[in-house]
């Protein structure tokens, strides 16, 4: 991470600044497996707080949180917990698939992104953002820049006054092979200067 801060700082004068006024962003990290995939089904539009809170009620709900009993528990407890129709498929999906071996969690670990991408992407409700998180928070994966993300969006239109995601992708190969740390940054920029704090 230390690298990929110096690099950055060299390469984009605006990560400087944003260093300078709020200070290095921290690289978020969470636990490779079927919660974290859970609870990023749970975060898809909408903020993090209320999917933690809604993942909490579903977690005391099944004191055991094994895919088995996620994949048993009915429509209606799902229903009790917060979660929307849509989300309950999606979370059954995902059961599902690990449970007929579709796929395996916990080979993601040694496969190269893009064969990530292209295992997780199979599964219902599962795209390119909860994907993207996923290998940036839980694979450690460091060339990753999530356009599927509102903040990330938002704050490349006010920095660098880019207003599409093609010209985004575009601006965003100067930050390579470090894109995900470049993503810290812009996350870091977006929560601080709105007074926020979130532990991820």
């Amino acid at each position: 991470m230390e690298k990929a801060i110096a690099y950055l700082l060299k390469k984009e004068a605006v990560f400087e600044q944003i260093n300078q006024q709020y200070g290095i962003p921290i690289q978020p990290k969470r636990a490779q497996g079927f919660e974290t995939l859970v609870l990023l089904i749970l975060e898809q539009q909408v903020s993090i707080d209320s999917a933690k809170a809604t993942f909490n009620k579903l977690k005391n709900a099944i004191p055991i949180f094994s895919i088995e009993n996620v994949y048993r528990f009915s429509d209606e407890d799902f229903r009790s917990c917060g979660v929307s129709r849509q989300k309950t498929k999606y979370i059954k999906a995902l059961s599902e698939a690990i449970l007929t071996e579709q796929i395996n969690i916990e080979s993601l670990a040694f496969k190269k992104p893009e064969l990530v991408r292209e295992e997780l992407i199979k599964i219902k409700g599962i795209g390119n953002w909860t994907i993207d998180v996923y290998l940036m928070f839980c694979l450690n994966s460091l060339d990753i820049i999530p356009l599927g993300d509102i903040a990330v969006v938002n704050t490349m239109k006010e920095l660098f006054d880019i207003h599409t995601k093609e010209e985004m992708e575009i601006y965003a190969q100067k930050w390579k092979p470090y894109r995900s740390v470049a993503t810290y940054f812009l996350w870091h920029y977006y929560l601080e200067k709105r007074g926020r704090k979130i532990t991820f």
